[in-house]
């Protein structure tokens, strides 16, 4: 089963695309779509709905899974992520891909054990979960891979839930 995770930002949204096989996770193919400050948002926002759309097409992903919004800075930032999570959902929705949300303490726990995890733990256990032989370089795209194994974490629970715990 693939799924594609997405650590929505309007400077940089990371993705992450993450199959599991046999019981084992595995990264497809991860890291940022960076767009220019200094173009308009607008611009922006397509630019973030495009990649999304084209790893939709190129990998199929059976769940796009995308952080949910917990709190920002200030209402400006607030109101930039709700519209980079809008093209995210509308990239998943349009493709014809079930879409999950969680927020960043869920995601947190389920890769590190720890909500309060720092970024740093999660790239490391990132890493370690897919057994990557580099380190994730960058910070969005270990988050939208961590997204993704949250999900799959939670997939798998809810199968053995419903197998009564087999």
């Amino acid at each position: 089963m693939l799924v594609l995770g997405v650590d929505p930002g309007a400077g940089a949204t990371g993705y992450g695309i993450v199959a599991r096989e046999d019981g084992v996770l595995r990264a497809e193919e991860y890291g940022s779509i960076i767009t220019t400050p200094s173009d308009p948002f607008p611009i922006r926002l397509q630019q973030i709905y495009c990649r999304l759309a084209e790893l939709i097409r190129r990998y199929q992903p059976e769940w796009a899974v995308i952080e949910s919004l917990i709190f920002a800075k200030n209402a400006q930032s607030a109101f930039k992520l709700g519209q980079v999570r809008g093209v995210a959902i509308l990239a998943a929705a349009l493709g014809g891909v079930t879409i999950a949300e969680y927020t960043p303490l869920q995601v947190k726990s389920a890769v590190t054990g720890y909500g309060a995890a720092g970024k740093g733990q999660v790239q490391c256990m990132v890493q370690s979960l897919l057994g990557l032989d580099e380190p994730i370089r960058s910070t969005d795209a270990a988050d939208a891979l961590a997204i993704a194994i949250c999900h799959h974490h939670s997939i798998r629970l809810m199968s053995l839930v419903r197998k009564g715990g087999r």
